[in-house]
Order: C-alpha cells, then sequence, then structure tokens
C-alpha cells in the first residue's frame, strides 16, 4: 500500500500527516505537530524559518518510523512570504506578512504601476502584505543586490529537502505579480518596478516531481494553503466556501479571472487553483478570535468560550476586515476602540467577534452573487472554524445560505490528492 504525506504549515501550527487509500477513500493519520508563529526581531516580525525547516525534517522521519516506506511528500503554507537566497545562501530575516515594512512603500509602487493597472494584468486584491510590495521594500532597502533567488517558503523548505529550486503556480499568485491571463510572472511588472528579471523563474503547476528526500519524491502541490484546501472540499456541485483558519478564505471556482472596475472596488481576488481560477475574498478569520482568547482568557477551551458567546446579548460589531484588527499589540483594545459600547464580559467580546465575521460573510457572498451573476444556496466550510457551530448558525442566519460544515483537514487532503493523482498517472 502506498503512503503519502502532506506538511501543511500554517501561521499557528504545522502537522505532517500521512495518507493512503482504502476502498477508493483518503485515509489519513497525524503523525506530527508543532508550533509556529511569529518573532520579533530588531522592531520587524519575522518567522523563524530555521526551526520550521528541522520541524518539517522532524516529521518526516516520525511519518518513515510509522510508516516505513512513504511514497512521495510535499508542503503547504501561506502564501506571499518568501527566503531571499545568493545562490545557496539564505539572506535573513524572513518577513512575515503582518510586518509593517510596507507601509512608505506602497504609494511608491503605485507611482510606477497603478492598482487599476496591476488588477487589470493580475486580478489580484490589494494587500498590504503582497509579494509585490514585500520584493519593493527589500529593494529600496539594498537586499536584492546579488541575490539570484527568491523562494516562497513552501518551496524553499522543499528545495532544502531536495536541492532543486522551484516557483509552484498557485502560491506564486498570491503575491500580485503573476499576469491573470499568461498565468506566468508579468514582464511589464517586473520592468516598471525595476525588480530583477533572474528572480522569476517559471512557474510549474501542482503534480510536478521537483527531486527526492532520503528515498521519497518530493512533489509540488498546490502550494498555497487555500488552493489545496479547495482540491479537499467535497462539493457535489460548484458552491460558495470558506477556508476557515487564520484566515477565513470566502470563494468559488470560476474558468476565468474576473478582472473588471466593480470585483476591484469590491477588492476580490483571482487566484491559481488547479485547473480554474479562486474568486477569493480574504476576511480577518480565527485571528481575531485566537488574539482575543490570548489577552482575556489564555488556555481557556473554546467549547467554553463559544459557551460564553452563546449567553452574551452584546449586539454590537465591528469590520471584522479592518485594518486595525490586522496586527493590533492588543487586540482587545483594538475591539473597544472600534465599538461605541465597551463589552461587559469575555463572552461579549467573542459574541462580537463571531458575529462580525458572520456579517462579513454575509456581505462577501452578496459580492459574489452580483459578480458571477449566479444565485448559490449553499456555503461549504472547512478548516479549523468548521468546528464552531455557533459561528455556522450565525452565518447560516446572516446570509440566508445552507451551511455545509466539514471539520476536516481540507488543506492536507487536497495536498495528498495531488500526490496521488500523480502517482495513478
Amino acid at each position: 500500500m502506498k503512503r503519502y504525506l502532506a506538511i501543511d504549515i500554517g501561521a499557528s501550527s504545522g502537522r505532517h500527516i500521512v495518507g493512503w487509500t482504502e476502498n477508493g477513500a483518503i485515509m489519513t493519520e497525524e503523525v506530527y505537530r508543532f508550533p509556529n508563529g511569529v518573532s520579533e526581531l530588531d522592531g520587524h516580525l519575522t518567522w523563524d524559518i530555521t526551526a520550521l525547516l528541522g520541524h518539517v525534517k522532524e516529521g518526516i522521519s516520525r511519518a518513515k518510523e510509522r510508516f516505513g516506506e512513504i511514497e512521495s511528500l510535499s508542503v503547504d503554507t501561506w502564501g506571499v512570504d518568501y527566503v531571499l537566497l545568493r545562490g545557496d545562501e539564505e539572506i535573513p530575516p524572513c518577513y512575515a506578512y503582518r510586518d509593517s515594512r510596507t507601509e512608505d512603500v506602497i504609494p511608491l509602487v503605485h507611482e510606477k504601476i497603478s492598482f487599476t493597472r496591476l488588477y487589470r494584468h493580475t486580478g489580484i486584491q490589494f494587500q498590504p502584505f503582497n509579494t509585490i510590495y514585500q520584493l519593493y521594500a527589500d529593494k529600496l532597502a539594498g537586499r536584492l543586490e546579488d541575490v539570484t533567488d527568491f523562494l516562497l517558503i513552501p518551496e524553499y523548505l522543499m528545495y532544502k529537502l531536495c536541492g532543486v529550486k522551484s516557483h509552484e503556480y498557485t502560491n506564486a499568485t498570491t503575491g500580485g505579480m503573476v499576469n491573470a491571463a499568461t498565468r506566468e510572472y508579468d514582464e511589464t511588472i517586473i520592468e516598471a518596478l525595476g525588480l530583477p528579471v533572474q528572480l522569476f523563474r517559471p512557474l510549474s503547476q501542482p503534480g510536478t516531481v521537483i527531486g527526492e528526500y532520503e528515498g521519497i519524491k518530493v512533489v509540488l502541490c498546490a502550494t498555497h494553503d487555500t488552493a489545496s484546501a479547495v482540491e479537499g472540499i467535497p462539493m457535489e456541485e460548484n458552491a460558495p466556501f470558506i477556508s476557515s483558519g487564520t484566515w477565513s478564505l470566502l470563494g468559488v471556482k470560476t474558468p476565468e479571472p474576473i478582472t473588471n472596475a466593480a470585483s476591484e472596488l469590491a477588492n476580490w481576488t483571482n487566484e491559481g487553483g488547479v485547473g480554474y481560477i479562486r474568486y477569493l475574498k480574504n476576511i480577518m478569520g480565527m485571528w481575531l478570535i485566537n488574539r482575543l482568547r490570548d489577552e482575556l482568557c489564555p488556555g481557556k477551551p473554546f467549547g467554553e468560550i463559544v459557551a460564553e458567546a452563546e449567553k452574551s446579548r452584546f449586539e454590537e460589531t465591528v469590520d471584522a476586515n479592518a485594518a486595525a484588527f490586522l496586527a493590533p499589540k492588543s487586540m482587545k483594545q483594538a475591539f473597544d476602540e472600534a465599538l461605541s459600547m465597551k463589552p461587559q464580559s469575555v463572552g461579549d467580546y467573542f459574541r462580537c467577534a463571531y458575529r462580525s465575521l458572520a456579517l462579513c460573510y454575509m456581505n462577501a457572498i452578496g459580492e459574489l452573487q452580483h459578480s458571477t451573476v449566479r444565485h448559490y444556496d449553499s456555503i461549504y466550510i472547512v478548516g479549523g472554524g468548521a468546528k464552531n457551530a455557533f459561528l455556522n448558525r450565525l452565518t447560516e442566519e446572516a446570509s440566508g445560505k445552507k451551511v455545509i460544515a466539514l471539520p476536516i483537514e481540507a488543506t492536507a487532503i487536497g495536498n495528498l490528492k495531488i500526490q496521488m493523482q500523480l502517482a495513478s498517472l
């Protein structure tokens, strides 16, 4: 029986999941889990990429100890962040997307090429942490001198395993530099910003074998975690979905990008999928809940938090997507400043956060129906948030859609599915 390893790394934790098929169904077993998070270095938020690589290798060893032979492995993570290389030498630090270093750079980029023009080329929403702004910040800081490569984090980790540098399509699209029509890096954007041309290699599609590590094939899955999550959703129809984690990614599959003015104004994004476009909206997600928990009731079980939120009668809400909630020093303070009435209990804060998320989902679904000129009856929710029956009920009530909650490891399943499809060819 062939077994495959999905290494799925999120902003707060990573997991190694071995998968195999039995009677046509994908079976899984988690063999290793580890914490992840940003660290502050010289006033900036960074990733400890050395520790991540150590955990990746440790988890592979655990998988081999548990199951023996592993057919292939692949890594998926969040998008936009990368490691700079000069040959085989890393250029630290590896900045985290929540760092504020791009704030002064964004208007300078838009002086070179307007956001409207960027959107027509790429279809990618504006986010202050997009790779395009991070790379331009690096250019202005002199960090691109003599640089030979930039590798997004999953591709960097796989390079460290097998020695092959690659750029995977679905992940590359998240950064705002891939042309939506050609599905390669956009030469017009690169030239306008004066970025080193050698950094932008041809893009590889999910399912590409790039090398080997200790006898295990190293395969590119859809290395952006949301792209893998969409592949892992067992949908009976092409319905909207929410991949609910640190971020909530709400969207639908479309055959072609939607890059008109209305889509730009609503800040929707057209990210690469496995043979389709992921037309998506970024919503702040469980980041709000996790940060409130860290401040208000560290370690309290989420079941108790939800129970307190259900008992609360606090009715005011916030714009969960407001910039104030992206990386505040105090999430509680961010809520206090956004509300006209201060919450009186822990349950009040969490009820406010959950209801605010549900309203964001409702608004996004309305925009989605308008952009795609379609009415949808249901919405699939996967990821950590799918386990929250209270939030699911609020979402159903707010949106008027049937919520199909699938508390599965959709990202890992999508990662495994691509490896298994490759093996069957």
